[in-house]
């Protein structure tokens, strides 16, 4: 069984921002070393702004559907409809409000989600 990690390397290009529509999400999942880890990045406009796939309520990830983690400009766990804050991951609505999601540090570089 692969190991669950909760953080990336810095420096690991993920592709061009352009392959996130603005205001939605896309899903990405690293086979390190150590083990996998999964998460995903939200775009809005040219930021880009990451989390790791685990709902802070349950621990499973938020989307059931591939990529489905936007509603109503929000970050949505599909499982429990907890809402989240796209800018900073602040639960805003269901069962962890008050909570986090894990923050995964990416920027854009030269068009380029990357790692940071």
């Amino acid at each position: 069984m692969t190991a669950r990690l909760y953080a990336t390397p810095a420096g690991v290009a993920l592709g061009p921002l352009a392959q996130i529509a603005d205001g939605a999400a896309r899903n990405f999942v690293l086979q390190l070393r150590a083990g996998r880890f999964h998460g995903f990045v939200v775009r809005r406009g040219d930021a880009a702004f990451g989390y790791v796939d685990r709902c802070p309520h349950a621990g499973l990830p938020l989307a059931q559907e591939l990529d489905d983690y936007i509603a109503a400009g929000h970050i949505r766990c599909t499982w429990h409809g907890a809402l989240f804050r796209v800018d900073d991951g602040m639960c805003v609505a269901g069962p962890c409000t008050g909570q986090r999601l894990a923050p995964w540090p990416v920027t854009v570089t030269d068009g380029t989600i990357v790692t940071a």
